[in-house]
């Protein structure tokens, strides 16, 4: 009988109980700036997650008590770089809430235009990258083809092609051009017969559909336990906005033509519809305000305003339906030129912390999935 030799192989010390931990960042192509996700895998599946924030911080909220109240709208302006007119909307009616102040009419409706076209501009802007970082490169093209068309009327108002610099303490600028209102409403209506791009080429692709479809599924207690909002907190069912809740601007005067648009399923799906039907409704109400507009007799854009403006000690707290959810801006002030303390709580920063709930559990193949849609802006992070 021949004799059999026997060897063991060593592989490692306990391999296959090994956790993994993988670092998607700081900066990644699936990601809207830079952003790190620190994830601690099993195999294919993952177990923990971890945003990891700060890398492109800028001390904005100190900024704030440096700059005078007409220099802090800059500021504003650019965490949130998809939704610059809304961002600066946010500090302007707060600073208005502390002098008592009485906005012209014409300039409350021409902010609310603008703030629909900015939701409009920042709502495209996904609609054309999630397909991207799914594989699908088309309708990105089609997405800045219609922000093109946007962008030049918004250009053509204030001089600002991203940060627009239009609000003021009191109004706005200056007024609109002559004949701004009938390009504006050209504008809306060549992009509104377009939207069929993302309605029959992204959410009829099966392979879309296959993707995001039971994928990321955030529920409402999450949705609150997060402080989450905007579409995302809509996609999972829960049925708030400020725009209908606690109307400002000419908000309150438009409940005919605000829907406000909601999703029981709370998966990736369901964030795209609710982002694409939330595109829809923006534009139907941009041509609200413009009807409303072309109604209005003649008058002043803005109010006059002190050389130097001082708001009176004491504090408010104002908050708007951003683009990407819930914005407040909580104003202190003792009696100066600038700001005693101006926080600002951004809507990214609430919606991307609740990714430590949402991604354990889910495959590594469909992190980018969930990841793109949630929809936020890093510099609004780290503010």
């Amino acid at each position: 009988m021949t004799p059999t030799t026997e060897t063991t192989v060593g592989i490692g010390g306990a391999a296959e109980s090994t956790d993994m931990v993988l670092n998607i960042g700081p900066q990644h192509p699936s990601t809207h700036g830079v952003l790190r996700l620190r994830l601690v895998l099993d195999g294919e599946r993952i177990q923990h997650a971890e945003p990891v924030i700060g890398y492109m911080h800028r001390g904005a909220e100190k900024l704030f008590e440096a700059r005078d109240y007409r220099q802090i709208v800059m500021l504003a302006n650019r965490h949130d770089w998809l939704s610059a007119f809304s961002n600066e909307l946010g500090v302007v009616l707060a600073v208005e809430r502390m002098l008592g102040m009485e906005v012209p009419p014409r300039a409350v409706w021409t902010r609310t235009l603008l703030a629909e076209l900015n939701r409009v501009l920042n709502h495209l802007m996904f609609l054309g990258s999630y397909p991207l970082e799914l594989g699908g490169i088309t309708p990105v093209f089609y997405a800045f083809r219609e922000r093109e068309v946007l962008q030049n009327v918004m250009e053509e108002v204030s001089g600002g092609r991203m940060h627009y610099m239009f609000n003021r303490v009191g109004g706005l600028k200056e007024d609109l051009p002559a004949g701004w209102a009938a390009r504006a409403r050209g504008a809306v209506a060549a992009v509104r017969s377009r939207m069929d791009v993302f309605d029959d080429l992204v959410l009829g692709n099966e392979i879309f559909r296959g993707r995001t479809r039971d994928v990321g599924t955030l529920t409402p207690s999450a949705v609150h336990a997060y402080g989450v909002s905007g579409p995302i907190a809509r996609a999972a069912g829960v049925d708030f906005d400020l725009r209908r809740d606690e109307p400002y601007l000419a908000y309150g005067e438009l409940a005919d033509t605000l829907k406000v648009v909601t999703r029981s399923e709370g998966d990736c799906l369901a964030r795209f519809e609710c982002l694409l039907d939330q595109t829809h409704n923006a534009l139907d109400l941009a041509d609200a305000c413009l009807d409303r507009l072309a109604e209005l007799p003649p008058g002043p854009i803005n109010q006059r305003l002190p050389k130097v403006l001082k708001a009176p000690e004491g504090h408010t707290y104002a908050w708007t339906e951003n683009p990407l959810g819930i914005n407040g801006y909580y104003l202190v002030s003792k009696g100066e030129k600038t700001p005693y303390r101006l926080k600002l709580r951004s809507a990214s920063y609430n919606n991307i912390q609740v990714l430590t709930e949402l991604l354990p559990g889910t495959l590594v193949a469909d992190m980018v999935a969930i990841l793109g849609s949630m929809f936020f802006v890093v510099g609004d992070i780290d503010k």
